[in-house]
């Protein structure tokens, strides 16, 4: 290839920024060595923006990255193409619409781990690039490793791809764009025919304002991160908020990894010097790399098992919640997403998050709980209307994550968290859930948690008559639990549980350090959250 003129083509996917970017700065370096030309490409891919698990709010936010990330290229002299419709029949027209020109294209992206729509879309590309003699250039993005035979020595080499320099963007002006495609609109949500999803609390998500988030949140918003990111009430601010950014990719997880190591490093040679760290505490430094370390962590178990996402990882454990979907079924699941259980903080949060996009890892957590054990829903439902809720959605993390929470995974305790316990715990004032039920405003603190207790005079003062103004409770937590109980125990006795159970162990389990045990993550121990082994502030471990 070298010395001949070719069109380097820098396939956008969730990559979506121009710092530290490999793919974009190898192109536009073959370019100048060829003579060539560069251009960006992103498919709005009918497959992924038709699949059950995206919506409105998440093309919303890639618009918002893709707006920036296209000023940012201009900058560079690279223009962005995006058209909608099926990615491999537009790189097919843009192949073709090169070679009208005599000139051949080449391709360069991030390697990505994502649901099953681009999954087949990348070996559907592979076998593109290998019938038409097309160079396709896919380098290492994050610490998920490709072909994965073990995971012995996974978690230094996580450690050393984060650790490597980041690369630079371009220098302005330095690239020679290809001009004979027109960049094309970004279409909004509607145009798409994607379903209404208002999100007026959705985060910006822009490259500018992940950069911000990660100062803002290694210089002061993060002082108390390890204490603060189970509750509610203040994890919207003491998490860095960096989830977003790294699902769409507008930051690098190598960035954030070498920044928060270069603050711990300052942070313990203040400490050694006498002059301590302020208020900033270097345990939520190091708590906040551990998260990172994790979010890799979970994505790699769908890199190796893409079946995960539909399946659970102990196929036998999906027929406990198997059966025909019933009236009651659905009934349940639509009074968990709509946020009316009867149980206040079960309801905020789901308000909460469809309002915003965001919900702290613990709540989340306790959100799927409930879905599987006090419902009794098998995960796969819930696990998409939170994923069509969540803004910083990451099927990596997401899958196993939810199953976990689910019990499915044949190898985690089972968490099942108490929805009276978790509100008392994290917002003992009840200030969260007036915040976001307000049908409980002027409900006294001593029943603002339990309203179904509260005697008809305590009501009718409150003007919140329950099962009138705010409901029932759906289900009885302690009954469900014994239910769900009593179904996993009895499928754990068997002797062959035992064994798929450890051969999952074996495949998907994070080790200590080298050579050492598999082990995974205890999530919460009998005292609360266990800061150094829960595995992220959130399910999507967006930290």
């Amino acid at each position: 290839m070298a010395g001949k003129p070719e069109l380097e083509v820098v396939w956008f996917k969730r990559d979506l920024r121009v710092n530290d970017h490999g793919p974009l700065v190898e192109a536009c370096s073959r370019a100048r060595e060829t003579g060539g030309w560069v251009l960006g490409f992103y498919a709005i891919e009918t497959a992924v923006i038709r699949a059950p698990d995206y919506a409105g709010r998440h093309w919303a936010a890639t618009r918002e990255a893709l707006a920036e990330l296209r000023e940012n290229l201009a900058r560079i002299g690279m223009p962005l193409a995006v058209r909608d419709g099926d990615a491999l029949e537009l790189l097919e027209r843009l192949r073709a619409h090169a070679a009208a020109r005599g000139t051949r294209l080449a391709l360069w992206s991030h390697e990505e781990t994502g649901n099953a729509a681009t999954y087949a879309r990348d070996r559907a590309v592979r076998r593109w690039v290998r019938a038409h003699g097309i160079e396709w250039t896919e380098l290492v993005q994050t610490g998920v490793v490709r072909r994965l035979s073990s995971r012995e020595g996974w978690a230094a080499a996580w450690e050393d791809r984060m650790r490597r320099p980041t690369v630079a963007e371009p220098e302005p002006g330095s690239a020679r764009g290809w001009s004979h495609v027109e960049s094309g609109e970004l279409p909004k949500a509607e145009e798409l025919k994607l379903e209404s999803d208002p999100c007026p609390g959705r985060q910006s998500a822009g490259e500018a304002a992940a950069q911000d988030l990660l100062g803002s949140f290694l210089a002061y918003r993060g002082s108390n991160y390890s204490r603060e990111m189970s509750s509610p009430r203040t994890a919207a601010d003491a998490c860095s908020r960096l989830s977003v950014p790294l699902a769409l990719g507008t930051i690098s997880l190598r960035t954030v990894a070498r920044a928060a190591w270069a603050r711990a490093e300052e942070l313990r040679d203040a400490r050694e010097a006498g002059a301590g760290g302020g208020r900033f505490r270097i345990g939520s430094v190091r708590s906040f790399i551990a998260r990172l370390h994790w979010h890799c962590h979970f994505i790699q178990k769908l890199e190796d098992e893409p079946r995960i996402e539909t399946q659970a990882f102990l196929p036998a454990l999906d027929a406990l919640r198997a059966g025909d979907w019933t009236g009651e079924h659905e009934s349940r699941l639509a009074a968990w997403v709509e946020g009316r259980t009867g149980y206040p903080l079960i309801d905020a949060c789901i308000r909460s998050l469809r309002a915003t996009g965001w919900i702290n890892f613990r709540m989340r957590a306790m959100l799927m709980s409930f879905a599987s054990y006090d419902l009794w829903l098998p995960w796969r439902e819930p696990g998409l209307r939170l994923a069509r809720l969540f803004t910083d959605y990451e099927p990596g993390i997401h899958w196993p994550q939810v199953q976990m929470q689910s019990g499915t995974t044949g190898i985690n305790t089972l968490r099942m968290y108490s929805p009276l316990k978790q509100s008392l715990d994290q917002d003992p004032s009840g200030e969260f859930i007036r915040r976001w039920v307000p049908e409980l405003a002027a409900v006294p603190d001593v029943f603002v948690h339990e309203p179904w207790r509260m005697p008809t005079v305590s009501q009718q003062a409150a003007r919140c008559a329950v099962g009138r103004d705010y409901p029932a409770p759906v289900v009885d937590h302690k009954e469900a639990v014994r239910h769900a109980r009593a179904k996993f125990s009895e499928i754990k006795r068997r002797a062959e549980h035992r064994a798929e159970a450890q051969a999952v162990f074996v495949r998907h389990g994070s080790r200590k350090r080298p050579g050492t045990e598999v082990v995974e993550p205890r999530w919460f121990d009998k005292a609360g959250e266990n800061a150094r082994r829960e595995g992220g502030d959130q399910l999507e471990l967006g930290v």
